[in-house]
């Protein structure tokens, strides 16, 4: 019996096809960012959110671009936006702003509805 990744290696499919690429192309279009981020922000994970930072940044040109946008140094903008970083509000505000995004607050939904 041939196994799936077997008859694929046979008639020259790839195993998996990299999503990466899509993903980036999809980030360009400022919308798919914002609800993309947004996302991320919902899922209450700081390391998803960076990671979701780094993406929209990669879309936008790459890190380096976006530390010369924002004037933050590109080494730093790395470890800003690493699976550890911890970035003050000011970095945030201007990755968000040299991708084309801000911050916006709104209620959470368990909170509007108590107050209804």
């Amino acid at each position: 019996m041939t196994t799936s990744k077997e008859r694929k290696a046979r008639i020259g499919a790839p195993a998996s096809v990299p999503h990466r690429p899509q993903l980036l192309e999809w980030l360009k279009d400022p919308a798919n960012a914002a609800a993309y981020v947004e996302a991320a922000l919902d899922e209450g994970d700081p390391a998803g959110l960076l990671q979701a930072l780094r993406n929209v940044a990669e879309s936008r040109g790459g890190l380096a671009r976006i530390a010369e946008k924002t004037g933050l140094n590109r080494e730093a903008l790395y470890r800003t936006l690493s699976k550890r970083g911890n970035p003050q509000l000011r970095s945030l505000t201007a990755i968000l702003s040299a991708t084309g995004l801000r911050l916006s607050v709104t209620p959470s939904e368990a909170r509007s509805s108590k107050s209804a």
